[in-house]
């Protein structure tokens, strides 16, 4: 079991962006079964590093680059419950889907990772 307790560089001005927002969708089924989504816009804070970077995708009808960047925080972001869809992260300047939530408490008390990939992918 790692010993090494990661909390004062994550937290540190070098690493950390404040300027996160998390959008949560709550979900739940009107009348005419349809879901209907309750949007609300919480800022948090955490470390931003890549993950698999730029990948471009070429099919015989087109290409797109799409990616996934990896969230390191406190913040308890979810990728998708009852009732709820997947979070949905802000950073600069685009919106990311959480589709992978991993425990790292054990480099620090309370911190997860996840793995988003971009709502808008890129046309190429």
């Amino acid at each position: 079991m790692p010993r090494l307790n990661v909390t004062r560089v994550l937290n540190s001005r070098e690493f950390v962006d404040r300027t996160l927002v998390c959008r949560r969708n709550a979900q739940t089924v009107g009348n005419d079964g349809i879901a209907v989504d309750t949007p609300t816009e919480t800022p948090f804070s955490g470390v931003v590093t890549n993950d698999q970077g730029d990948i471009l995708k070429r099919f015989p009808e087109g290409s797109y680059v799409t990616g996934s960047i990896m969230v390191h925080s406190k913040f308890p972001l979810v990728a998708g419950a009852d009732g709820l869809d997947a979070d949905l992260v802000q950073w600069n300047g685009g919106w990311y889907t959480v589709f992978n939530i991993s425990d790292w408490t054990t480099y620090g008390p309370g911190f997860t990772v996840a793995l988003c990939t971009p709502v808008k992918l890129s046309g190429s």
